[in-house]
């Protein structure tokens, strides 16, 4: 096992397959900056399949035991269920999962499962068409991500959904929201976080997650805090008295970089040691260039040795002009 400056130890690997995707979210891509003519990175700049199977094989050895796939939207990289396949049969390899938008799945999620992906987390931030077409940037209806998200259930897939909570956009209405989706996934509410340098993100527009537990339990619910089910998870869980669980993600007013063990993969080859980094690490350029697994082995753990981000508990003036990597890029 390494750990970073703080003692903190590499466990999870996110996988950004391409930089595409099918909605323009304003917290994430927002139509102005990624419009029709925006240059996306062409496939020659990707890694392969086999290029990411072998860099996920060196972060196994190196104490990962979760990958994640995340995008852009990854079901918009044309065949991944061969990835998903390549990745399970890696030898310790605790959880596969992916983050999506929903909107593929009903054509790919049983070919998913059989691949051995087994969990999804999907994206959803409103039921009300209007609301949730202005939160998409397209018009999208919230129906076309619901039916992602029973072919994710009915092909056997785990289900969380996501929730980014702005207030003054989507935050009208979230009891009724948890309350309508609870009986099929456990939802998580996300506060609204200044990550990437377009989302125009104040924090006036915070919804605390304090503030998002109280609406939900209104006058009839009370909730109860659950133990993380291991070590840095990233959402405080609570289980209501009549049996549901809602989780709450608090980047900004509960920071966990603390116990943050999340190294991130973008696309084109590159390690980010945070969310809300500013640089990569190239290993791309020494992956193709003929280096072998220990010396690709030693690049990374000296990267992860080094570590000392924390951006979210440093949040303030300090970070405000600092630029930072955007979401599209290296995923959630």
């Amino acid at each position: 096992m390494i750990t970073d400056q703080f003692g903190r130890p590499l466990r999870d690997l996110r996988i950004s397959v391409t930089d595409r995707c099918n909605l323009r979210c304003t917290y994430c891509m927002p139509a102005e900056v990624f419009g029709p003519d925006y240059a996306f990175l062409p496939q020659s700049e990707l890694l392969s399949f086999e290029e990411i199977e072998r860099v996920s094989r060196v972060m196994v050895g190196l104490g990962v035991q979760k990958l994640r796939l995340t995008g852009g939207e990854p079901l918009l990289r044309r065949e991944l269920p061969m990835l998903v396949a390549q990745l399970a049969r890696i030898e310790g390899v605790q959880d596969l999962a992916m983050t999506t938008n929903g909107l593929l799945l009903p054509r790919f999620a049983a070919e998913l499962k059989a691949a051995g992906l087994q969990r999804v987390t999907v994206s959803l931030d409103a039921l009300d068409a209007e609301t949730f077409g202005q939160m998409n940037g397209l018009g999208v209806s919230p129906e076309k991500v619901l039916a992602g998200i029973d072919a994710a259930l009915s092909a056997g897939l785990g289900v969380k959904l996501n929730t980014v909570v702005k207030r003054g956009a989507n935050d009208a209405g979230l009891a009724e929201f948890w309350r309508e989706l609870r009986g099929k996934a456990t939802v998580r509410f996300i506060e609204f976080m200044d990550v990437g340098n377009h989302n125009g993100w104040d924090l006036g527009h915070v919804l605390p997650s304090a503030e998002v537990l109280e609406r939900l339990a209104g006058e009839d619910l009370t909730f109860t805090p659950l133990p993380p089910r291991h070590p840095g998870e990233v959402a405080s869980r609570f289980a209501s008295q009549d049996g549901y669980e809602v989780g709450l993600i608090s980047s900004v007013t509960a920071p966990f970089c603390g116990d943050c063990s999340r190294l991130r993969l973008s696309a084109t080859g590159s390690l980010y040691t945070c969310l809300f980094a500013g640089e990569g690490y190239d290993l791309k350029t020494p992956l193709r260039a003929g280096e072998n697994d220990a010396q690709l082995h030693d690049r990374v753990a000296g990267l992860w040795r080094a570590r000392r981000d924390r951006y979210s508990e440093e949040r303030g003036e300090q970070t405000a002009g600092r630029p930072r990597i955007e979401m599209s890029f290296i995923g959630g």
